[in-house]
């Protein structure tokens, strides 16, 4: 049977009527990659002796593929002879080797059986492979929150879809600041187009890729960043909490940092308002006095700049003044002679260098204070005292003191006072043959010069103390002490009195004493006048 007789057959079996029905084939669409092989099987039962037509239309021409007649030959059409078709004799299957793009189309298969004729049909889809993905950006560079950054990934291969990624994150679009617009779906390449509008610095941290894909295979972009720059944020100042007073000339320095910030910034260094000439996130404390600034009590701060963003942002202010330590205390006061009750004194403190906010005057270790005669001036660097007594002998200690340092200093006065009445300590009756000590302590200073006479005479003795080693009955009599202060001019005296004796009747007081002799003088002045009154009552006898 030729062909032309066959397409008559077909078209009377199509008046008569027959069975047709998609489920002969496959489910279309069929997905093949360009260049590889199309098999097309049918799903129902071929018996011996069925004949089998295979035809394609590609939506213009419909051509015969092949025939497969009841003897199992198969007849293919003109424009397949070079193709490599063939149909499976058993089963009816077709199968068309190295698919170009133009086999892209409906195949379609007529199965004329003794009982009844069955047709179906399948889309076949000859797929372009997927190659070639790559993105681009509408920018080289972006900054964060200004920019509006567009990618766009293409691909070369039939019937497309694609995929965003960050990182391992999948990209989602939300319709407001992440859009995907994708190109239809085409035989011949397509792309995705990823819109963020005020992109973040999160957004392309990357790395990017974008995968495309058909129903046979994948592939998938190589990584892609883009740089998007950003901050300064949060711009930091340390030590946040300085002491309100810094030592002049020490290793103090503030330190700013921006770590969120891309490029890293730059940093200017203000007093107040007023710009510190210094670079870099290091203000050490020898610029910052180098340029005059630290004498008053001030706000510090740094401003961090980015030079993409042109954002600047200021860190928080420190506030500090800078203080020069006191090097030395030195302490003056009256250097000639100082006599009680006569002379007055001004002692004085002062700092080498150094600013001195405080002073405070400590005599022998308590707080002076002022009184009726001790007087301080207006800054405490002086103290007067109108007439020096006695009592103001001592050491004098002057504290200077500031924010970041401490010195002190110190004098004694020497006041020169007495000698003032005392009294001789010593025994006032020893016993013969026994050491006498005599003191004389008289309050002076200085110390007076000491001399001693007995009953009047001038003893040679010049210390305060009078020893006789073995008295005698001669060394009893009226002692003086006299004290002589050479720089007052003052002579004070006193006098003890000693009685050199055989015996001491130990414990009976003077007064007890005198009792017993008295009684004693009594007694026998009584037995005498008995005496002589017995006489008078009694004649004498005549001798004779």
């Amino acid at each position: 049977m030729d062909l032309l007789s066959l397409n008559s057959l077909l078209f009377f079996l199509f008046l008569l009527g027959f069975c047709a029905g998609n489920s002969v084939l496959p489910p279309g669409p069929m997905d093949v990659v360009l260049g590889k092989n199309l098999t097309i099987k049918i799903t129902v039962t071929k018996n011996p002796g069925d004949i089998v037509i295979w035809n394609f239309n590609d939506g213009k021409n419909q051509n015969n593929i092949a025939t497969l007649r009841p003897d199992n030959t198969v007849n293919v059409g003109d424009a397949y002879k070079t193709r490599g078709v063939s149909v499976d004799p058993n089963t009816g299957s077709l199968t068309v080797t190295s698919l170009k793009k133009e086999d892209s189309g409906d195949y379609s298969v007529t199965l004329l059986q003794s009982a009844a004729t069955v047709t179906g049909d399948v889309l076949v889809r000859v797929l372009v492979p997927v190659s070639n993905v790559v993105i681009k950006s509408d920018l080289f560079e972006a900054i964060e929150y200004n920019s509006t950054v567009v990618l766009t990934c293409s691909s070369s291969g039939s019937y497309l879809t694609f995929t965003w990624t960050n990182g391992t994150t999948p990209i989602v679009s939300d319709g407001k600041r992440l859009t995907v617009v994708d190109t239809p779906p085409s035989t011949d390449g397509g792309s995705s187009k990823l819109t963020i509008t005020g992109v973040l610095r999160s957004d392309l941290v990357g790395p990017i890729t974008c995968t495309a894909k058909n129903t046979m295979e994948q592939a998938t972009s190589p990584p892609f960043n883009l740089t998007v720059y950003y901050g300064p944020d949060d711009v930091t100042i340390s030590p946040l909490k300085p002491s309100d007073y810094i030592t002049s000339s020490s290793d103090f320095n503030l330190t700013c940092a921006a770590p969120s910030s891309s490029p890293p910034a730059t940093f200017t260094w203000y007093h107040n308002k007023d710009e510190i000439k210094a670079s870099g996130p290091v203000l050490t404390l020898k610029t910052i006095e180098a340029q005059g600034f630290g004498k008053n009590y001030a706000d510090y701060t740094c401003r961090a700049q980015n030079a993409k963003t042109l954002r600047a942002v200021a860190s928080p202010a420190v506030r500090f003044s800078v203080m020069e330590p006191i090097s030395d205390a030195k302490i003056s006061g009256p250097t000639g002679i100082l006599i009680a009750g006569n002379s007055s004194a001004n002692v004085s403190c002062q700092a080498t260098s150094g600013n001195v906010t405080q002073i405070s005057w400590i005599k022998d270790g308590t707080p002076l204070s002022e009184n009726s005669r001790i007087m301080f001036s207006s800054d405490k660097s002086s103290l007067f005292i109108s007439v020096l007594q006695k009592e103001d002998n001592g050491n004098y200690v002057c504290k200077l003191r500031n924010s970041v340092s401490e010195k002190e200093a110190s004098y004694k006065m020497a006041v020169s006072f007495g000698p003032e009445p005392f009294k001789v300590e010593g025994k006032d009756e020893v016993k013969i043959s026994t050491e006498v000590v005599l003191i004389c302590s008289p309050p002076s200073t200085p110390p007076a010069n000491i001399t001693w006479k007995l009953n009047g005479t001038l003893l040679n003795v010049k210390t305060n103390k009078l020893v006789i080693e073995n008295a005698l009955y001669k060394d009893s009599g009226t002692y003086t002490c006299e004290a002589f202060n050479p720089v007052t001019g003052k002579t004070t005296t006193s006098t003890h009195t000693l009685s050199v004796k055989e015996e001491i009747i130990e414990g009976l007081s003077d007064g007890a004493i005198a009792g017993i002799v008295i009684a004693c003088l009594v007694a026998v002045g009584a037995c005498l006048a008995l005496f002589f009154y017995c006489r008078q009552k009694v004649p004498l006898e005549s001798p004779y």
